[in-house]
Formats: structure tokens, C-alpha cells, sequence
């Protein structure tokens, strides 16, 4: 009876140890990742989205986090009660160096999934530009990216693939519009028209919700041969800078055409490596 009070008295203290440390470790990591998917929810961007994939990603951190500690729990408590953990530890580091050499793609994928997620560098629906491809964001989970590009064709990205991203739909989006004129023009006449353009463009209230910032003309960018290109400078909304662009180049070709000012005719351009299209084509 001694011996059954001696061993409660000493390894059950153990085992009750060992219980509470991992009971306090997965209350501890379901706090953090409380916070997180709280923090998510103040983030007036995308909130609805951002949350949801928090709301995953938090999950997914809780759950294999709390198996971790469970499994290290129950090994740290074998020996309490008298087996040799020996075997499973061996048996448990065969296996995971196992996985390890086996899915080394697959934990590159899923680690900057986690921080592709985590940093937030690109939501479901944000334009982006990522390993040569440009597109918007279908599908985001932590193992690939899936988007669609301009022709309607869906593309998918590994994680550990994306590097340098480039997110087109954030915030703000700007635009350069370059215009040439005749080498024969007068800079300062063909400046004073785009001023008046630019101005009147700030102040036209139908374009007003699409511009951010300008339009500016930055002066002279370039005196060539062929004519002097003068470079405008706009910050528009979300993905309206070709709209703006477009605008832009229409009210400069008809200010220029009511003050007479000729810009550069057009010219015919010649692929290298395709015959040469003969005469009036």
C-alpha cells in the first residue's frame, strides 16, 4: 500500500505537471490565435475575406499546434508510467525525417502560404502580377495560388514558387501618358495646352471618383528625331487608369488640333523575322 501511495505521491505530481503545462500551452495558443482572427475583424479592407482566411489560417495554427503539445505530452507521461519511450521516439524521428526529405516542396508551399496569408500580400480578388503571370486571384490557400489572367484561362501557383509579387489593386493605381509632338512644334505652346487639359480634367466632375491625385504634366521626358515627348503623371482609383489614360489622350489630341499643333504622324513597325509587307499595307 506504501508502495501504490509513494508512487501517487511522486509520479502522479509528475503526470498532474505535465497535464497542466499542456493544458496551459493550448489555452495559451487558442488566446493568440483569438487575437489574430480579432485583429482581423478591425481591418475595414476586404474584411469579410481577410477574416474568413484568418479565421482558417488560425484553425489550422490551433489544431496542429494543440497535437503537437498533446503528442509531447504524452511522451513526456509514458515514462511516469513505467514504458520506454525509446522506440517511439526513434520510430517518431525515422518518420518525420521520412516526410521531411519526401515533401520538402510541399512544406516550402505551405510556409509562404503562411506568410502569404499572415502579411496579407494578396486576398481572393486582388489583381496581382506573380511568377511571370498577371491575373486576378481566384482561389488562396496555404498550398497554391490559383488566378485568372486576362484570356480567361486559370493558372496555378505554388506557393513556394510566388517570390516577388507585384499587387496591382491596392489602394491606388497610377498611370504615365506620353505625348509627342512634331519636332517643328513649339515645347512651350504644346505645355501651356497640356496644362489647360490637365486642369480641366481635375475639375470635370464626372471623372472626379476616378482620379486620386493629378493629372500633372511632369514637363519634357525625351527629344528625338521623330519629336518631343511630354510625360503626364495621374493616380487613379482602383484599376481606372486605362479609362483615365484613354480620356486623356483624346482631350490632348482635340486641344491640339484646335490650337494647331501637329503631333507625330504614325509609323509603320517591322517584326524581325517576318517577310516585309509590301507597299500600302
Amino acid at each position: 500500500m506504501s508502495q501504490w501511495t509513494e508512487l501517487l505521491e511522486t509520479r502522479g505530481m509528475r503526470l498532474l505537471i505535465i497535464a497542466a503545462a499542456a493544458f496551459l500551452v493550448v489555452r495559451l495558443l487558442k488566446s493568440i490565435t483569438s487575437r489574430v482572427v480579432e485583429r482581423a475583424r478591425n481591418q475595414t479592407r476586404s474584411a469579410q475575406m481577410r477574416e474568413q482566411q484568418t479565421t482558417t489560417l488560425a484553425g489550422i495554427l490551433y489544431s496542429s499546434g494543440s497535437a503537437v503539445v498533446i503528442v509531447v505530452a504524452a511522451l513526456a507521461a509514458l515514462p511516469e508510467l513505467g514504458f520506454n519511450v525509446t522506440p517511439f521516439a526513434a520510430a517518431a524521428g525515422l518518420a518525420s525525417l521520412a516526410i521531411g526529405f519526401g515533401a520538402q516542396n510541399l512544406v516550402k508551399d505551405l510556409i509562404n502560404g503562411f506568410f502569404i496569408i499572415f502579411e496579407d500580400q494578396y486576398v481572393v480578388g486582388d489583381l496581382i502580377r506573380a511568377s511571370g503571370e498577371t491575373g486576378r486571384v481566384e482561389h488562396l490557400t496555404l498550398r497554391r495560388t490559383v488566378i485568372r489572367n486576362e484570356r480567361g484561362a486559370m493558372i496555378t501557383i505554388p506557393n513556394g514558387l510566388v517570390g516577388q509579387v507585384a499587387n496591382l489593386n491596392r489602394d491606388w493605381s497610377q498611370v504615365f501618358v506620353d505625348v509627342v509632338v512634331a519636332p517643328s512644334e513649339a515645347v512651350s505652346k504644346a505645355l501651356s495646352v497640356l496644362e489647360k487639359v490637365t486642369t480641366d480634367f481635375r475639375n470635370d466632375p464626372d471623372w472626379a471618383s476616378a482620379l486620386v491625385d493629378g493629372p500633372r504634366v511632369l514637363g519634357v521626358d525625351a527629344v528625338t528625331l521623330d519629336g518631343t515627348t511630354i510625360k503626364v503623371q495621374v493616380r487613379t482609383a482602383l484599376l481606372r487608369q486605362d479609362d483615365v489614360a484613354r480620356e486623356l489622350r483624346r482631350r490632348a489630341k482635340i486641344a491640339f488640333e484646335g490650337s494647331g499643333i501637329q503631333s507625330v504622324p504614325l509609323t509603320r513597325v517591322q517584326i524581325l523575322g517576318q517577310p516585309v509587307p509590301p507597299p500600302g499595307t
